[in-house]
């Protein structure tokens, strides 16, 4: 389960949100700038909220009344950005392996080689980001978050620069692929998205779930 309380003044508001997802996906649609993508990135680490608490599974990852803030590293959140933020400079194979490395995964082949599998970008494999169609660097995207076994999937805007045809036939996709035992946030402005992919559903306005 992930339990949000989070407080962090922004220019435009106060991003003041509190909610908790188990094992179910979790909508969060609102306009741009609303706050959507402010609260991914708390939860995540890249953002520091001014006071709150954010626990996954019992584990605390921030507490401000604590002074607990798990590093971005450790925090175990896969994420997926707008752009979906594949290296260029890399093939898919390399795209899914490099944060394995790091991590230092036993038998990183076999790893890269099971999630392609199950994602159906095998051949897609010496492939660059640059040669992949939109649905399919976004499926690449999802196979290298799940390589790493998140405890929970923060899903941001993935649709945002596909077209509707393409989108159409990738809702149906991830649909199948996020039916996981872990919480997972979906971010969009699409309603039609929301409520297509999403077990629960919030509205967030001006920093605040409405």
């Amino acid at each position: 389960m992930l339990e949000v309380q989070i407080y962090k003044k922004l220019a435009e508001f106060d991003l003041d949100i509190s909610f908790q997802v188990e094992d179910n996906i979790l909508g969060l649609m609102g306009a741009s700038g609303s706050g959507k993508s402010m609260t991914l990135k708390c939860i995540a680490g890249i953002e520091t909220p001014d006071k709150g608490r954010i626990t996954l599974n019992n584990r605390v990852l921030f507490d401000s009344e604590k002074k607990i803030n798990i590093p971005i590293q450790k925090r175990n959140v896969g994420y997926m950005f707008q752009s979906y933020a594949l290296f260029p400079n890399m093939n898919v194979y390399e795209n899914i392996s490099m944060g394995l490395k790091a991590r230092k995964v036993n038998d990183v082949d076999f790893v890269v080689k099971r999630v392609m599998k199950q994602f159906r970008i095998s051949e897609l494999a010496p492939r660059y980001p640059k040669q992949l169609s939109g649905g399919q660097r976004q499926r690449v995207a999802l196979a290298r978050l799940m390589a790493y076994e998140p405890d929970v999937l923060l899903l941001d805007e993935p649709f945002s620069a596909l077209d509707e045809d393409l989108k159409e036939d990738l809702l149906k996709e991830l649909k199948s692929e996020l039916r996981i035992s872990k919480p997972v946030i979906f971010v969009s402005h699409n309603k039609e998205e929301v409520n297509y992919l999403c077990d629960l559903k919030y509205k967030i306005k001006d920093g605040e779930i409405t």
